[in-house]
């Protein structure tokens, strides 16, 4: 008997795709799931929910305009550096804008001699 014959058929073997067929299609294509959620009672509002689900490789997001990741200082290590140099530059211009007001500050508060 040979390893072939022993060895379980792939799922959806003749009947079309398999799984990682599929799911190699989905990520290249991309699918987009959306759906609304409403709570009425007595036609007053209670609750909705929007849901927009975007399932696609990194590339096809990209490709889509979709790279919200690459700029979210908790995702990204690049973001955060970008976040942290920008945060230093605006402390050195505040600490700055302090330095140049402490002589004139430190006029105001003499006694008239």
């Amino acid at each position: 008997m040979s390893m072939a014959g022993r060895m379980p058929e792939p799922y959806g073997q003749g009947g079309g795709a398999n799984l990682a067929d599929i799911l190699e299609r989905v990520l290249d294509k991309g699918i987009v799931i959306a759906g609304d959620i409403r709570i009425n009672l007595l036609d007053i509002e209670l609750l909705t929910i929007k849901l927009r689900l975007i399932v696609a490789s990194v590339d096809k997001a990209k490709e889509m305009g979709i790279d919200w990741w690459e700029d979210d200082p908790a995702l990204s290590t690049r973001a955060r550096r970008d976040e942290l140099t920008r945060e230093n530059a605006e402390l050195r211009e505040r600490l700055a804008q302090l330095t140049r007001l402490e002589p004139g500050r430190t006029q105001e508060h003499k006694e008239p001699g």
